[in-house]
């Protein structure tokens, strides 16, 4: 990876020299982090090492236990929990999803997330970390600033990177750099980020992507759940269906294209067992979201040179949690195909969707030189 590929120090960053804060005997861990509304993944080793020490997918929930939990119900009568045991302890917490669309919505919640990733990478809170951070595509400074303000006193160095573009990075087989059929995603593809809070598409043609190589859309996984929600509780009044069910009913049926009935889901009701026929209501959700990606995508097609766009258009690749949503890569295939785009390819990334961001992190930390780190500081 070129340097190229790392942003420089922002002038409203607190930046001290090395030498000035680096104690020599202090080990450094490396970070990779992508941080998601809904899940985020931490890979980590300390620098210089060859094997990731610490690979993990932890839900983006922090769990604030209630006044007058009885002492035994929370383990070790923690007051705060995170991840899976805040979701298991709902009843008994006050859950805060720290980020909403992709940025930071509650910074005491995203703080207390952040001190809780840096005890699992290094437990014994003496090494120092530094952490390639992955932000929606075109993020705007303020937002920028905002995890910058949660890393203070977690992280002692970051870089924030586009998302998509660590996905490429990350989706990237370096064992293969030198056979000559393999096709580097990094050289020439758009990639389709698909998460919770939004859906980000890149243009990456070998160099840091700039601006206008990228289009951040405020429509993802969970607006979907929004339209679901809201056409069920218009069909079925008085439902009670959570927000969590309602996702995990999107999980397990959504699809695009033509609407297909009869999609009948099994849910609890006031205790009772109901049959709901959602399949128009799931699809119509769904195919809202490729419509709001599609212009996006052609956009940056027009946008990359004429001279390589007919390679590009052989590797689109769609990646995050949307690239589960069945027939996304097909249907998006044919609708460009029937644009007239000549002979596209469209791709997913594949089962490993959830950690390529933090993979590409993880990798853009290993090149990072080391003036181009900045250091975050209370």
């Amino acid at each position: 990876m070129t340097t190229a590929t790392l942003e420089k120090p922002n002038s409203s960053t607190p930046v001290v020299s090395a030498a000035t804060v680096r104690k020599p005997d202090r080990k450094v861990n490396l970070v990779g982090f992508d941080l998601g509304t809904n899940k985020s993944c931490i890979l980590a080793s300390q620098a210089g090492a060859t094997d990731i020490a610490l690979s993990k997918i932890v839900p983006t929930v922090v769990g604030y236990v209630k006044d007058g939990i009885v002492d035994g119900i929370i383990a070790g009568n923690a007051s705060i929990l995170y991840g899976e045991d805040a979701l298991k302890n709902f009843l008994h917490v006050n859950l805060v999803a720290p980020l909403e669309n992709g940025v930071v919505a509650h910074p005491e919640a995203a703080g207390d997330f952040f001190r809780h990733l840096r005890i699992l990478v290094d437990p014994s809170g003496t090494a120092e970390l530094r952490a390639v951070i992955g932000v929606p595509a075109n993020a705007e400074e303020e937002a920028r600033e905002n995890i910058r303000g949660c890393a203070a006193g977690v992280f002692d160095r970051v870089l924030l990177i586009p998302e998509p573009f660590l996905a490429a990075l990350g989706y990237r087989d370096d064992s293969r750099l030198n056979q000559p059929n393999y096709v580097d995603p990094v050289t020439n593809s758009l990639f389709v980020d698909i998460g919770g809070g939004t859906s980000d598409v890149c243009l990456i043609q070998g160099y840091f992507p700039s601006r206008d190589d990228q289009i951040c859309i405020a429509f993802a996984g969970d607006a979907i759940d929004g339209l679901i929600q809201a056409e069920i509780n218009r069909l079925y009044p008085g439902n009670g269906i959570s927000r969590q069910t309602v996702r995990e009913i999107k999980e397990a049926h959504s699809y695009v294209g033509a609407i297909r009935k009869p999609t009948d889901v099994k849910v609890i009701i006031g205790g009772k067992a109901r049959m709901l026929e959602l399949g128009e209501t799931i699809g119509q959700a769904c195919n809202t979201l490729l419509d709001r990606i599609y212009p996006a995508l052609t956009t940056l097609i027009t946008r990359a040179s004429s001279d390589s766009v007919v390679q590009l258009l052989q590797n689109i690749v769609i990646t995050g949690g949307g690239s589960q949503i069945r027939g996304i890569d097909t249907v998006l295939q044919k609708r460009l195909a029937d644009d007239g785009y000549e002979a596209p390819k469209v791709r997913l990334a594949g089962q490993d969707y959830k950690r390529y961001v933090a993979m590409g992190a993880y990798k853009a930390a290993r090149a990072a030189r080391e003036n181009q780190w900045q250091h975050v500081l209370d």
